[in-house]
């Protein structure tokens, strides 16, 4: 079990255990002089370079998420263990007498915003996002069962994954060594035994990497994926022919036009095709593009209000960056920028800041909408490629 004391002075001691593992980074004074580059791990052990100005928002961040972890903690205490389970603001929950319960989900939607502790990140994730419940509908061993059932298997899924796997986070202190691999191949491959319409595409071994990080174990970064597949995502991001994707990037560029138009006019003249850059975002929910704190911070709200969040963030990326892109006269420049402000947005309040306050909240149901939308063209436009393939392939034999 991670959580362990009894009452409030074993909280209080968890508490102190969590805060001090966040480090403050103390660059050199050689650096400090000269502004130079330097490299540091964050707290998942990546290493991330940046200079002595990008140290200096890292601890500021630090330092709030300390902040917020005695908030956290506090109403642990306070409330009890699991106080923000059954806090869901629903109809029913609304037209209540539950004042308590109505108070409890607004003050966790707060909460999440300004970001969960790491120490409570994996059993806050585990309940809120379903993946408890998902994993209550089955026999105890079924995680066991699965990876003992297919350990041998070999499809051209698993030999996907093998040639991943190598190239997932190279150089991690722990992903990148034999055990790290092979984890994550028995996550990997046992969740595409588990869903063969899925079976493993390309960018779900950066997620399942991050989930491993974050959960600890196995079994529950396994919950964790599956959840995220099947009930926080639309159910065909991730088939063979990539259409929800390919929908979710029609939706992305409609939504840059109403909330950018300028970027998007800018961006259309040049014939820049976004999907060049957010293709990766969505398919690796940010995981390879921004440092992987901010990305924790933006999967703290996808577990909790869903996949509408990918669509704000992406937006924000490109508000943030609105002066520099539209002074961009190439298609590598556009690249540039973004990638540059991506790999050094530490500063995870900023970009929600503007992901939420500047771009506005979208719900579930206005994606929903736009997504049912986009599907027939999307659907039209690749039977045509599968026809043209096919018809290729004909001639050929």
């Amino acid at each position: 079990m991670m959580y362990g004391g009894s009452g409030i002075q074993g909280k209080r001691d968890l508490a102190s255990e969590y805060q001090a593992q966040i480090s403050i980074l103390r660059p050199s004074s050689r650096a400090r002089r000269a502004n130079m580059t330097v490299k540091f791990q964050d707290l998942y052990g990546f290493t991330v370079e940046g200079n002595v100005d990008d140290v200096n928002v890292l601890n500021e961040v630090r330092e709030k998420v300390r902040q917020q972890g005695r908030v956290w903690w506090a109403l642990e205490a306070s409330k009890g263990a699991n106080w923000y389970l059954q806090t869901h603001i629903t109809s029913a929950l609304k037209s209540s007498l539950k004042f308590s319960a109505l108070v409890n989900a607004i003050t966790l939607k707060r909460l999440i915003k300004k970001g969960i502790p790491l120490n409570l990140r994996p059993k806050v994730w585990f309940s809120l996002s379903g993946a408890a419940k998902k994993k209550s509908t089955v026999p105890d061993t079924y995680y066991n069962d699965l990876i003992g059932a297919v350990q041998d298997k070999v499809t051209p899924a698993t030999k996907q994954i093998d040639h991943d796997l190598p190239r997932t986070f190279p150089g991690h202190p722990w992903l990148d060594t034999p055990e790290g691999h092979a984890a994550l191949r028995r996550v990997l491959v046992g969740y595409s035994f588990r869903d063969s319409d899925v079976g493993y595409c390309q960018g779900l071994n950066y997620v399942a990497a991050l989930l491993l990080l974050v959960m600890k174990t196995e079994e529950d970064a396994f919950w964790m994926l599956a959840v995220l597949l099947e009930n926080v995502l639309v159910n065909d991001c991730y088939t063979n022919n990539l259409s929800g994707c390919h929908v979710d990037q029609r939706v992305f560029k409609d939504l840059l036009l109403k909330k950018c138009p300028r970027i998007a006019a800018h961006l259309e003249a040049m014939e820049f095709d976004v999907s060049l850059v957010s293709t990766e975002w969505f398919l690796c929910l940010f995981s390879k593009s921004l440092p992987s704190e901010t990305t924790l911070r933006v999967w703290d709200i996808l577990f909790y209000e869903g996949a509408n969040v990918l669509f704000n963030v992406a937006l924000a990326i490109f508000k943030m960056n609105e002066d520099e892109l539209l002074m961009t006269h190439q298609v590598g420049d556009v690249i540039n920028v973004i990638q540059r402000s991506t790999h050094h947005l530490f500063d995870p309040d900023e970009l929600l800041t503007v992901a939420f306050d500047k771009i506005g909240f979208m719900t579930t149901t206005t994606i929903s909408k736009q997504r049912k939308k986009q599907e027939p063209a999307v659907m039209a436009e690749l039977d045509q490629r599968l026809r043209r393939l096919n018809s290729m392939s004909g001639d050929e034999k």
